[in-house]
């Protein structure tokens, strides 16, 4: 495609230059290239020849080769091809110029020659402002940033410089041409733009042309967050390493180290590392960097930290015989995340317990639940375990499940309330048996009863004995009178003594209350009165 571009160029060119020679007299033009040979006809007679001679320029032509063998040539690189040619070996620019024929055979006759020598192009130079170049020789820029080209030669003539771009997969385009220079400058450099470059210097006399091309390749950083995490390998073998930093072209490289300290675990492009379990530890510290060439130049980091796990649980559960219970596992603190196993007992540690129809396992997350249904005292009682492993530790909890008989809800219910009333009617009892005027007083004090209304209530039999009791002895009577006046300082109690009864109330008007109080002291008094025959028939 190129070459069909020149073509008209030089064709062109060439029709100048022919006019030029013809308008001086020239009848033929040879284009020659420098360092080149190069052979001059003397017109275009065929035939015998007479004697010819060549010389150069037309104001003062010089000597240059004959066919006379008595004239020796100017130059050992001048001679002479089929007696009438001239032949130039290693042409110079000096060289370039008219040259002219002399032949003498009837009659003396001239030819006019014109020889244009050419040079180049040589040295093809082309400067790309890019971000940096690969060992191979590839040009790299930065996505967005700005691009300059240039390109060019030296040649006899100045030559034609052009540009061609060309993306993968697609076919050439011309960027432009311009004599002797030609550039440009691409904005906001994307990947679209990248692809080779081809710079194409052309000597529009000779044709030569010498072409150099340059791939370019537009790279971006990752415009994402590095993010890096710890997981177990598929077997449980071992702890894998993973760092990732998408988005950017071409990949970036990853370099993974122990903290502290810096000790390298190793490096690639895939940010992925393994280690076996001898190279963990509860704690230890992995930092992750990773750097694209574009930049930014301190790179992005992140750093994890590997943890044993650790557990939490009820110690105890209870269950009743043909019901259901579910035991909970919580995992915390496990870096990578734990796998959660429940076992049945301590005496054989590694018996796995397997989902069944008896034992439901379901796990959220690093929480795992075992639900036993229809609980068995002879087969379900005992201890579970509830083991969490990582590759940097094992933990175990213990939990006991007691297994026990339903209890009757509704008798218990029963029976507390029933001795609940019982416990209440007994020391009701015991407090009316014991004190009565107290109960009486407690009950009166609720109803907030005036204590200054007092009354003293005197059975008619008692007062006959009193009268002769009185009349038996004054000595009688004052000690009466002091166990009287002890008795009054201490109103809950009733004084008997003669048969007499004192009895203190609070009358506020309510004849009822009053009257059930009268009642309650008048059998009290009968039974004090029997107690007292008594004690008087025994013999002294």
């Amino acid at each position: 495609m190129a070459a069909r571009a020149l073509k008209p160029r030089v064709v062109l060119c060439l029709g100048a230059l022919l006019a030029l020679w013809v308008a001086a007299g020239l009848e033929a033009v040879v284009i020659g290239e420098d360092h080149e040979n190069i052979t001059l006809h003397c017109g275009n007679i065929s035939g015998t020849r007479g004697l010819v001679t060549w010389y150069q320029n037309d104001s003062e032509p010089v000597f240059l080769v004959s066919s006379n063998a008595s004239l020796l040539p100017a130059k050992p690189r001048f001679s002479l091809v089929n007696a009438s040619s001239l032949h130039i070996e290693a042409l110079s620019l000096q060289d370039e110029g008219n040259y002219t024929c002399w032949e003498v055979l009837n009659e003396t006759r001239q030819f006019r020659v014109g020889l244009q020598v050419t040079s180049g192009p040589y040295e093809v130079q082309v400067n790309i402002s890019t971000t940096g170049v690969l060992p191979n020789g590839t040009h790299y820029a930065a996505k967005g940033s700005q691009v300059d080209f240039s390109c060019s030669s030296s040649s006899r003539p100045p030559p034609m410089v052009e540009w061609w771009f060309r993306a993968p997969d697609s076919r050439s385009e011309p960027f432009g041409n311009n004599l002797t220079v030609s550039c440009f400058t691409l904005l906001l450099m994307s990947r679209n733009l990248q692809g080779n470059y081809t710079c194409l210097a052309m000597n529009m006399l000779s044709g030569r042309h010498r072409k150099v091309t340059t791939e370019l390749l537009v790279y971006s950083p990752p415009p994402s967050d590095l993010e890096c995490w710890a997981e177990m390998s598929p077997g449980w073998l071992m702890l894998q390493l993973t760092c990732r930093w998408d988005g950017g072209y071409p990949d970036p490289q990853f370099l993974w180290t122990e903290e502290p300290g810096g000790a390298i675990v190793g490096t690639s492009k895939l940010g992925v590392e393994m280690l076996n379990r001898s190279q963990l530890s509860d704690g230890k510290k992995f930092k992750c960097v990773g750097s694209h060439i574009v930049g930014p130049e301190s790179g992005a980091s992140c750093v994890l930290q590997i943890r044993s796990p650790s557990l939490l649980s009820e110690p105890m559960r209870t269950c009743f015989v043909g019901g259901n219970v579910t035991l909970t596992c919580h995992v915390s603190g496990a870096y990578p995340s734990a796998k959660i196993r429940w076992l049945r007992n301590l005496t054989q540690p590694e018996v796995v317990i397997q989902p069944n129809g008896h034992y439901l396992i379901t796990q959220h997350g690093q929480s795992s639940t075992l639900t036993i249904q229809n609980c068995s005292q002879d087969l379900d009682e005992g201890y579970y375990v509830c083991r969490a492993e990582n590759l940097v530790g094992v933990r175990e909890v213990d939990i006991w499940l007691s297994v026990k008989e339903p209890l009757n809800i509704v008798g218990i219910v029963g029976t507390i309330v029933s001795l609940l009333l019982l416990g209440v009617a007994i020391i009701s009892g015991l407090m009316l048996y014991y004190s009565p005027v107290y109960c009486w007083k407690v009950g009166n004090t609720i109803r907030g009863q005036d204590m200054g209304d007092v009354m003293v209530l005197v059975d008619e039999e008692e007062v006959d004995v009193e009268e002769e009791e009185d009349a038996a002895g004054e000595e009688e009577e004052e000690e009466e009178e002091e166990e009287a006046a002890d008795r009054e300082e201490l109103p809950k109690e009733i004084p008997k003594h003669g048969h007499i009864h004192r009895v203190t109330a609070l009358v506020n008007g309510n004849i009822d209350w009053m009257a059930n109080g009268l009642q309650a002291l008048q059998d009290d008094s009968s039974e004090q009165q029997s107690d007292v025959v008594q004690e008087e028939a025994r013999p002294v």
